[in-house]
């Protein structure tokens, strides 16, 4: 218990100093992700919220960690996703270079760590799908996958850090109950780096906007990071969890990433064209603020977690339900957003009974179709714009 108090401590404690200490430098470097475009923030903001959480996270894992069971694979694949996503913070890259170097970390994490999807739970049949030959480019795709979910939902203050402080302390759980001790204990350093950095990134009475952002660079860490949590949590035979569960601890990210590649692919435009149609855009132009998106979505889908998790306990349903029930959560949310009106015309009225629930506080009535543009000292309605940045 005193190893686990340590890593937390160190992590939080890192965490805070990193952040606080390379504000100044993001400001004299240009680290800054700067208003405009689909970008709403008021005023530049440092994005060296990633590289803060990795360096917290690193020191931890080497300080608290024998040598011989450091993670080296890990660390050098979410290293040079952490240099490359500071690459494309200062020099918008190109996509295809992004999807190189995360390639390459899923790479690491096979050959590297030992790291990967070797089966992927009882789905259709009494056996087990073995991939066989095909595990390794399975591996190195799901990493893309679920790196390139976690940056779709950076886009709105405490989203992207939010969820996946849900989606690894739902991992942990997971992992305890498994009886994986040695997984949950590597998890609190990320856990703990992540309720440090929300601190900085979320609104607060005292905190009127955001002091720093993840970057790139923190949306891919923290995506490679969760590939990495979700395949050793779910191929390890000694403390089984089935792989099934893995995308309904991650359903929101998942969810909206997979409906806008296809709804992209459909209409011939590339997978990676950022557009103002993930879901949090739709939620501001519904009218909720970044506070209740960010609390919104991760109550969301830690309801969605738990109850998949409860349900395969008690072994209600076969995996293969659950695996169709995803799929039929993921047709009703590409019929909901098909036509934005009709998205519009239930995300507002449920916008008007949250804050009838709450009471008003800290809301303002807004229409649809206007988005919001929020500084520090006032809210501003933006006709026919959508999303925060």
């Amino acid at each position: 218990m005193d190893s686990f108090a340590s890593r937390v401590a160190l992590s939080v404690a890192l965490t805070a100093l990193f952040l606080w200490t390379l504000q100044p430098l993001a400001y004299r470097f240009g680290l800054l992700d700067r208003p405009g475009g689909r970008k709403q923030h008021a005023r530049p903001t440092p994005i060296t919220g990633g590289l803060s959480i990795a360096l917290a996270v690193y020191i931890t894992i080497l300080a608290t960690t024998p040598a011989s069971a450091v993670p080296w694979a890990y660390i050098s694949g979410s290293f040079l996703l952490i240099v490359v996503g500071m690459l494309d913070d200062a020099f918008d890259l190109h996509w295809s270079l992004r999807v190189l170097a995360q390639s390459a970390a899923g790479l690491i994490m096979v050959y590297g760590g030992g790291v990967q999807v070797e089966y992927v739970g009882f789905i259709f049949s009494s056996t087990p799908i073995v991939l066989g030959p095909w595990a390794a480019p399975f591996t190195v795709f799901a990493t893309i996958g679920i790196i390139n979910a976690v940056n779709m939902c950076d886009g709105s203050d405490g989203l992207a850090g939010s969820l996946c402080l849900a989606a690894l302390a739902m991992f942990g759980a997971a992992a305890l109950y498994a009886g994986n001790d040695r997984l949950f204990a590597d998890l609190l350093p990320f856990v703990s780096a992540l309720v440090a950095f929300l601190a900085f990134n979320m609104r607060f009475p005292w905190q009127r906007r955001a002091k720093v952002f993840l970057g790139n660079a923190g949306s891919a860490f923290l995506g490679f990071t969760i590939a990495w949590v979700v395949f050793r949590l779910t191929q390890n035979a000694a403390h089984p969890v089935s792989p099934v569960l893995a995308p309904w601890l991650l359903a929101p990210p998942l969810i909206d990433c997979l409906v806008l590649i296809a709804r992209r692919l459909k209409m011939g435009r590339s997978p990676f064209l950022a557009d103002r149609d993930h879901m949090h855009h739709l939620l501001h132009e519904a009218g909720f603020g970044p506070n209740a998106i960010a609390v919104g979505l991760t109550t969301v889908s830690l309801v969605i977690g738990v109850a998949a998790a409860l349900v395969l306990r008690t072994d209600a349903i076969a995996e293969g339900h659950l695996v169709v029930a995803f799929g039929v959560m993921l047709s009703a949310y590409y019929w909901l957003t098909s036509q934005r009106d009709r998205a519009m015309r239930i995300l507002g009225p449920l916008n008007a009974m949250l804050r009838r629930v709450r009471g008003g506080v800290g809301t303002a009535a807004r229409s649809p179709g206007y988005a919001v543009a929020v500084s520090d000292e006032q809210v501003e309605y933006v006709p026919g714009a959508s999303g925060t940045r």
